[in-house]
């Protein structure tokens, strides 16, 4: 029998499944698909920069616990499997062309000089000296402020999806691909074991990790959740040379440049339930806002488009704990944009949880069931 049982193999899955292996536990991962290649694999890598005072929030001290924990993890998966994650202390470059943007970015870099979180408001000459790949009509006309954020980072989700996956098999995980879960079966307010089409698979515990998919595997158990499904849809463009050295942030939109060459422009946040794919009108979108952002990157072309399904929640909190009226079941889900950010997080609280440990900080906002 095993320890623990998890369903989903994405970022926050692999993880956990990487942090309870670690302690001993004997664990096997169940996914639908191919393990790590759904939202996991399709984002784009920001990482925000740390939290470096006490936060209050506990979304942001899941935050600041993520960040410590990436740069620990990249080097130990590093070291484990040989394999580069991308990380990169790279900087970001936040800025506003619109006086709604200028607003909210105040906001948010106010909040974040509470935070410790070093931001340095530049104009619009220092930004181009630093960046001459945006220097254009565009930002001459519309510039309203910017921030250079320094400890802005970036990882490249397959490779770092690859490493965790192979560190987590090397640790002794069992990882089934093809392998959904039909059913579960109970006893007397526990989960006796899932059953998929193949086998009925036993354990101590189980978690269900299965990003958007967790709102229907957990309504078939009688759990309220607000998962939803929400499409985000990626252009990558290839140029000869990096035309950016910063992850170039503007609202919701992003430029993000990789040490060979590559810029991926996103993103989207489309309602349209589990249809996938791309459209012509989004890609045109983001290619108009990258060549209009970044006039270097006009000549470049694009290589690949793609999209994946981020589970997001009504609150914006994601659910961690254990689900209500059963003894041996969790849940990790409903993580939005952050889900490679929190994995690292995510994990480490819930492994504790799970172990029986305190997980050192108030799980009651994440709660599973809340309304």
């Amino acid at each position: 029998m095993y320890d623990c049982v998890i369903v989903g193999g994405g970022a926050i899955g692999l993880s956990l499944a990487y942090d309870l292996v670690g302690h001993g536990l004997r664990v096997r991962v169940l996914d639908r698909g191919q393990p790590g290649r759904e939202a996991s694999w399709a984002g784009a890598g920001i990482l925000p920069p740390p939290v470096r005072q006490n936060a209050q929030d506990p979304l942001d001290q899941l935050r600041a616990l993520s960040s410590q924990r990436h740069e620990r993890w990249a080097a130990q998966l590093r070291e484990e499997t040989g394999v580069d994650t991308g990380f990169r202390r790279c900087g970001g470059v936040y800025l506003a062309r619109s006086a709604g943007e200028h607003a909210l970015l105040a906001g948010m870099m106010s909040v974040w000089s509470e935070q410790g979180i070093r931001a340095e408001r530049i104009d619009r000459e220092t930004l181009c000296e630093m960046e001459p790949g945006l220097r254009g009509p565009h930002l001459a006309e519309r510039f309203k402020s910017a921030y250079l954020i320094p400890d802005e980072i970036q990882i490249r989700n397959p490779w770092h999806m690859r490493a965790l996956l192979q560190a987590c098999e090397l640790r002794g995980v069992e990882v089934s691909g093809q392998c959904g879960v039909t059913s579960f079966e109970r006893a007397e307010g526990r989960i006796a074991a899932v059953q998929t089409e193949n086998e009925s698979i036993t354990a101590k515990q189980f978690c269900i990790a299965a990003g958007p998919w967790t709102r229907r595997l957990l309504a078939t158990l009688g759990i309220a959740n607000g998962v939803e499904p929400y499409r985000g849809q990626i252009v990558l463009f290839r140029c000869e040379k990096p035309p950016l050295t910063r992850v170039i942030n503007e609202g919701p939109r992003y430029l993000v440049p990789r040490d060979d060459g590559r810029v991926l422009a996103g993103s989207t946040v489309e309602e349209v339930g589990f249809e996938t794919g791309n459209t012509p009108e989004a890609v045109g979108e983001l290619t108009a806002f990258a060549h209009e952002l970044c006039p270097a990157l006009a000549p470049a072309p694009v290589e690949k488009t793609w999209s994946g399904l981020r589970p997001g929640t009504q609150d914006g909190y994601p659910y961690i704990g254990k689900a209500p009226g059963w003894e041996n079941l969790f849940v990790a889900a409903g993580h939005f944009r952050s889900g490679l950010h929190l994995s690292t997080g995510t994990a480490v609280v819930l492994g504790r949880l799970m172990r029986g440990e305190s997980p050192e900080m108030d799980l009651f906002p994440f709660r599973v069931g809340r309304g």
